[in-house]
């Protein structure tokens, strides 16, 4: 063995090279495609992903940041409930490729930026979903942080979910300037919703939503839901992705979370906005006056005058019904009701729909005329006069009402 090993001849580099040019093939390979992974990272970093076309063109940062307020949680169709239903149903899901969001990374946020981002998106999901089912409440949450990566909205969870919220419209999420925020949130939901938004902002991905950014209730219809893509629905609640470059994962990638959280004072709501001159000139006179007296009566009235659920004081005024009037509007509900029963009717409306009306209550003077009703013939015999004391004369010629009599004669 010795001396088979001391046969071998002594290897310079290029002869090892020679013999061994595949391996060194593939090590040369494997060094070159990790200098181009390297390289395509650091390109990736610092280029921008999404290639904007020219500014205020249709596809511009600038068009999809003007087109925010028009997608506000205000702008409804005044729909009935089931029709609104109805119309929602018929628009289908888009069968397009719906990947899941990236994890949400507060990064290296303080102590007080976290906690406010922890509220923000506690109450966005309290107030908006709090009787959901945790899928419900997840998807929401993750709308809001979807929104807080994309370059048209705020990029914090507080400047998202407060969005608009003191102008009289435009605001992103109704609660925030509905008046809702005057409610005290009830402990039990708010420490659920509260569980929501921790696993959230931890990095949970509620993968069906997407890279939604907007949703409405499946009661109401938006003057902006044919504009978007329909991604998903689940509860209550349908999601819907921008169109087009502005929905797809890229453009979420072009900006990160700011990291500081504004400081807004939500609690107990933020009042009413202070209006415009021309917004106070767009009013009718009507308007006017009837806000002149609700201030007026605020102060005058016992308690501070009449208030709303939001205590805003407010003038009632109640005007009394003619009785043709009200015998109109009884009549038409009564014959757009077609269950309504003979019975019913004549209980509504004094007449049977055939023409016969009811008599008025009360004493009468005389025999009255057969009456009908449902083939039950009705006849009325008062009895005799008596005293109100029930003496044997000296009556004052009235007849007692409790004295006269219900004879029937049925056929």
């Amino acid at each position: 063995m010795t001396a088979v090993a001391l046969e071998q001849p002594g290897w310079t580099l290029p002869e090892m090279a020679r013999r061994n040019w595949r391996a060194w093939a593939v090590v040369a390979l494997m060094a070159a495609l990790f200098v181009a992974a390297a390289i395509a990272v650091v390109v990736q970093t610092h280029t921008p992903r999404i290639q904007l076309v020219e500014p205020g063109g249709p596809n511009s940062l600038e068009s999809v940041r003007a087109a925010v307020p028009q997608t506000s949680a205000t702008q409804l169709r005044q729909l009935a409930p089931t029709s609104a239903m109805a119309i929602n149903a018929e628009i289908p899901v888009s069968n397009l490729a719906n990947p899941p969001a990236r994890p949400f990374i507060l990064g290296s946020s303080s102590m007080a930026d976290r906690l406010r981002s922890l509220d923000c998106l506690t109450a966005a999901i309290y107030y908006e979903a709090a009787r959901e089912s945790t899928d419900g409440q997840r998807a929401v949450a993750q709308v809001i942080l979807n929104r807080a990566r994309h370059p048209a909205y705020p990029a914090t969870v507080c400047g998202v979910v407060f969005e608009g919220s003191r102008r009289y419209t435009g605001c992103q999420f109704s609660f925030t300037c509905d008046g809702s925020l005057r409610r005290g949130p009830v402990a039990s939901f708010w420490e659920r919703a509260r569980r929501v938004a921790q696993e959230a902002l931890n990095g949970y991905v509620h993968a069906p939503v997407g890279w939604a950014t907007h949703y409405h209730a499946n009661y109401v219809v938006p003057y902006w839901a044919s504009s978007l893509v329909k991604s998903a629905t689940i509860g209550a609640h349908i999601f819907y992705r921008w169109r087009g470059g502005w929905g797809r994962p890229p453009a979420f990638l072009a900006r990160r979370y700011a990291g500081v959280e504004p400081a807004i004072a939500w609690r107990g709501g933020f009042g009413q906005p202070i209006r415009t001159e021309a917004e106070l000139a767009a009013e009718t006179p009507r308007d006017a006056a009837a806000a002149a007296a609700a201030a007026a009566a605020a102060g005058t009235l016992p308690g501070g005058g009449s208030v709303d659920s939001f205590q805003r004081a407010v003038l009632r005024r109640y005007e009394p019904l003619q009785r043709e009037s009200a015998n109109a509007v009884i009549e038409e509900r009564a014959k757009a009701d077609p269950a309504m029963t003979r019975s019913q009717r004549w209980a509504l409306t004094g007449s049977n729909g055939e023409g016969a009306q009811q008599a008025p209550l009360g004493r009468r003077s005389g025999a009255e005329p057969p009456r009908e009703l449902d083939g039950v013939r009705y006849r009325w015999d008062p009895a005799p006069a008596t005293n109100r004391s029930g003496g044997n004369g000296g009556g004052d010629g009235e007849t007692n009402a409790s004295s006269t009599e219900a004879v029937t004669e049925t056929r």
